[in-house]
């Protein structure tokens, strides 16, 4: 598909958001960016403005040659209309000039940049053999996380637990047309899994942490609110935890704003995800536990990546 243009500045679609950024792509360059120099604490906050039919998200990032923001609206009535619940798009400027260049289709931008955090962090936490996933959630996430994981580990089962029975079967279907050996779970199945992936709306925490094994990782992407968890205590009693930024995840990350609220961990326990990128994990006792929240700094990188391809002369 052609590009559009408008006043010089490049549109960029949901398709060409898909062919220019493979999840492997998106990991490399998020790492690449943590390695030279990008520093997650020093990145912007995002904004919640709250509006009669839901909310509006600006998730503004600079760094190097580029500036940019990401506006999306989260509208919870959408459902019942048979419309998306997030829409926006990114923009993105010329960080010298604040010249607008692009303006980039915001949810598959989401959709990538949030497993690639993720499989980042695995990548640097996880037994290099680890090869069972357990999926909770049915929703693109959950999927494109299948994707993302396989991309730093060789996956032999994934393991889907969804509250719909339908949206769970279409899950596993779509995983097993693409070459894995899928099948439907529950959240007893915890207890064997050695990577584990948290993708969804739960605001109370989906299994016994007691249960997680020893080496697993479990990764934790289902919301930004301080009220909103997916994992017990129980599980952070046990695990070494790790953050994008310390003081975001104490803004936003009720998965460790609550354990914290309950004496279960304090913030020197938290771990930020530079520090792990840049000089590997230490030695643990225990399963290890990332939070992602997802900031303004990844949807940067991302986007300056999907641009960089798609415009000649432009990196």
């Amino acid at each position: 598909m052609p590009l559009t243009t408008s006043s010089d500045i490049t549109v960029i679609t949901t398709d060409q958001v898909s062919d220019q950024l493979p999840l492997g792509t998106a990991i490399a360059a998020l790492e690449r960016a943590l390695h030279s120099g990008l520093d997650p604490e020093k990145s912007l906050p995002r904004s919640s403005v709250p509006l009669e039919q839901g909310s509006l998200l600006l998730m503004p990032g600079e760094h190097g040659a580029y500036a940019g923001v990401k506006v999306l609206t989260v509208a919870p009535g959408n459902s019942a209309r048979r419309l998306p619940k997030i829409q926006g798009n990114y923009l993105l400027f010329d960080a010298d000039t604040l010249r607008p260049l692009a303006i980039i289709d915001g949810v598959a931008l989401t959709a990538i940049r949030t497993p690639a955090i993720s499989a980042l962090a695995v990548h640097h936490l996880a037994p290099a053999a680890a090869a069972s996933l357990l999926v909770f959630g049915t929703g693109p996430q959950a999927l494109y996380h299948v994707r993302a994981v396989a991309a730093v580990r060789e996956l032999r089962a994934v393991t889907v637990v969804g509250r719909s029975e339908a949206s769970t079967v279409a899950l596993i279907e779509q995983l097993r047309a693409e070459g894995h050996a899928a099948r439907r779970g529950t959240a007893a199945d915890a207890a064997d899994a050695e990577l584990i992936t948290c993708c969804t709306s739960a605001r109370e925490p989906l299994f016994d942490g007691s249960l997680v094994r020893e080496d697993a990782v479990v990764v934790a992407v289902g919301s930004h609110e301080p009220d909103a968890r997916e994992v017990d205590d129980a599980l952070l009693a046990r695990s070494t935890v790790y953050v994008e930024d310390v003081e975001t995840a104490l803004r936003e990350a009720g998965d460790v704003i609550i354990g914290i609220d309950h004496g279960t961990i304090t913030r020197e326990d938290l771990h930020d995800l530079s520090t792990l990128v840049r000089n590997g994990a230490p030695s643990r006792k225990g399963p290890a536990f990332f939070k992602s929240v997802g900031m303004g700094w990844q949807d940067l990188v991302t986007a300056c990546v999907v641009y960089e391809n798609l415009v000649p002369g432009q990196g």
